[in-house]
């Protein structure tokens, strides 16, 4: 199963944010050799911070607004200023902004942006900041804000988008598939969309090919090892890895997926709305579009927990909160992120967009274990993607180390393998060699 991407009306769509590979080499300014000790808290939350979020106004104004409000209320000597800025360029800007020493003392962060901070030593280490802490979040999204580099957890997890199985039970029955038995490892998803193909005659696909939106999750279920030991290359040129490659070139061949959806998905809600693909993105929030717009196909999708494969685990898409290391008013960073990733202000949240909470105690209120009748597939998404997130561990999250920026260097060599252009064994090869270029260049210098 895809590492399906969030919906496109959900806030979750900041994540796929390019990383440019100006982005990727050391920062001058305050960022290189970033000296700033670990910042101590007084006691006292006072003073002014300023927030900055991802692509938030003006759809959550009103939500998020609120949240610092009521901060404000319980802490009258705090003043919190909010910035919100769009996603194309978010990287670049946070990169314009350590350089000139600009960075706000709460930065929404994802996956590219933290490793690009927390790794040059700009971000405050939340577990010293705040020991008592973890125990709020749930573990798959505290361990993903730690660095195989450097001891410490560099951000508060804030909301998270976990996977899960979507799919079309009237085209999967008519090709001849139990709908009650969903496939369950990459290899048996394979298997099942080749019998789909066969069964179609060409009036639908079984998913969409872009190999951005499945690596490295299906590598990582199929036990290939994405880095070495050291987590300093990359080491997936494996011969499991050239089984996928090939099976994917097989399936493309046969029509199992759509031609164009090699490069590029973002009709995929317009074809799995006109009945035309059985596999639809593994995220909850895609649940929502179909019951906007195609209600008559929302009424023939199926929801099951995400493909495992050998890890028993699923993935999990993380935005987390960064305290700036050197903030005058550590207090009242700390605690303002804290605020906002709360149970009850991330429960709020989650009501208002197809998210979930890191925070366990939120994660814990009945709204995400309701399943109603358990018919309806939006109802159902909540809580099995709920149920997972309970248990979802690190092994089958995205590793901070895969950027975007290697993750399309991978793609593009997958890509030419998948068309016929170049055999697997050396599309792996020269995308191995590529992404640890690339990770050798975002390692930029460490803080000592």
């Amino acid at each position: 199963m895809s590492r399906g991407r969030p919906s496109r009306i959900s806030i979750a769509t900041a994540m796929a944010t390019a990383l440019l590979s100006t982005s990727a080499c050391g920062m001058g300014g305050s960022g290189d050799d970033n000296d700033a000790k670990q910042p101590e808290r007084s006691g006292e939350v006072s003073g002014r911070i300023t927030f900055r979020t991802l692509q938030l106004k003006p759809t959550f104004t009103t939500y998020v607004q609120g949240v610092i409000d009521a901060f404000e209320k319980k802490h009258p000597g705090v003043k919190v200023k909010w910035e919100d800025v769009p996603g194309e360029g978010y990287n670049e800007k946070l990169v314009a902004d350590a350089q000139a020493g600009a960075l706000p003392d709460v930065v929404n962060l994802n996956t590219d942006s933290f490793q690009l901070l927390a790794d040059r030593g700009m971000l405050a280490d939340v577990a010293k900041l705040d020991p008592a802490v973890q125990k709020e979040y749930v573990p798959g999204a505290w361990d993903q804000y730690k660095l195989p580099s450097r001891d410490g957890v560099f951000a508060y997890p804030w909301y998270v988008t976990p996977e899960i199985l979507t799919y079309n039970k009237e085209l999967f029955a008519k090709s001849g598939l139990d709908v009650n038995k969903p496939p369950t490892t990459v290899e048996q998803f394979f298997d099942y969309a080749e019998q789909i193909t066969e069964k179609s005659g060409g009036a639908y696909t079984a998913f969409m090919a872009d190999p951005k939106s499945r690596l490295p999750g299906d590598w990582q279920k199929m036990g290939v090892p994405i880095l070495n030991g050291a987590k300093d290359r990359f080491a997936f040129n494996t011969p499991k890895a050239v089984g996928w490659v090939e099976r994917m070139k097989e399936l493309y061949a046969k029509g199992a997926m759509p031609k164009e959806s090699l490069t590029k998905s973002d009709d995929i809600s317009q074809l799995y709305g006109a009945d035309k693909l059985v596999f639809g993105p593994g995220s909850p929030g895609f649940i929502r579009d179909v019951k906007q717009n195609a209600p008559k196909v929302y009424a023939k999708t199926q929801v099951a927990g995400a493909v495992t494969g050998v890890l028993g685990h699923i993935g999990i898409y993380t935005q987390s909160l960064g305290v700036r290391k050197d903030t005058k008013s550590p207090d009242a960073a700390a605690e303002f992120a804290k605020w906002v990733t709360n149970g009850p202000n991330q429960v709020a949240f989650s009501k208002e967009v197809a998210i979930y909470p890191s925070n366990a105690k939120g994660l814990a209120d009945p709204y995400f274990s309701d399943r109603g009748d358990g018919k309806d597939p939006e109802t159902l998404a909540r809580a099995i993607g709920a149920e997972s997130l309970k248990e979802a561990q690190l092994d089958a999250n995205t590793p901070v180390e895969w950027t975007n920026q290697i993750g399309d260097a991978v793609v593009r060599e997958m890509q030419k393998a998948i068309k016929g252009e170049v055999d697997a064994k050396t599309a792996l090869g020269t995308a191995q060699e590529e992404a640890d270029k690339i990770l050798a260049q975002q390692a930029g210098p460490k803080q000592k």
